[in-house]
């Protein structure tokens, strides 16, 4: 029995914003009853989702990426809101977004086009950057937009975070957490940091 498994990329979430959004949504399950949440080591912001990736075709998407990514500064990023995907009243998934940043949206691409060298055929939906933290509403009662504004009573600033890697992760649906570290890209650091 040949078990199928999928590939992303995506940048990853340091661990310690990953340990407070960890807190953040065990107050968030309070008041969105959703059928499944994302564990908190499986938060990412995916970049390119490759779907059943044949090994040769992986190994080109990765010597491209890593190639495209040479000397590429590392992300300042900043959650600050909640959203949806899906029906206004049932939504399939639930999400914190993150302020607009021109240089991910420029990694986005550079590892985009990058995968499509490689001969993946990706989604062409613009690029909406966020954190999937939970899928499928299952609340007897509709859902209500205003509810998103909850996030401000724990977190009333932006969370800011550095992004310093992207990663090629490999789906386990059996596993918890389900997603797999296969190549880490790591970004160079980025020398503004302490400039005021």
């Amino acid at each position: 029995m040949e078990h199928q498994t999928h590939f992303f990329f995506a940048v990853k979430i340091p661990e310690e914003t990953k340990l407070i959004m960890k807190d953040h949504c065990e107050k968030l399950k309070e008041a969105f009853p959703f059928s499944r949440w994302v564990h908190y080591q499986d938060l990412h912001i995916t970049l390119a989702f490759l779907g059943f990736a044949p090994t040769e075709k992986l190994k080109c998407a990765e010597k491209n990426v890593k190639e495209v990514l040479n000397q590429t500064e590392s992300l300042k990023l900043q959650i600050n809101k909640l959203g949806i995907f899906g029906k206004a009243d049932s939504p399939r998934i639930f999400w914190a977004d993150t302020l607009e940043s021109d240089p991910l949206q420029q990694v986005r691409k550079k590892v985009f086009s990058a995968c499509e060298e490689a001969g993946f055929q990706l989604e062409t939906r613009p690029f909406r950057p966020h954190i999937t933290l939970a899928r499928k509403w299952v609340g007897e009662m509709p859902f209500e937009s205003h509810l998103l504004d909850r996030w401000l009573e724990f977190q009333p600033e932006p969370l800011s975070f550095e992004a310093t890697d992207v990663v090629l992760y490999q789906t386990h649906l059996k596993r918890t957490p389900k997603y797999e570290a296969k190549t880490i890209f790591p970004f160079i650091h980025n020398s503004n940091e302490n400039s005021s």
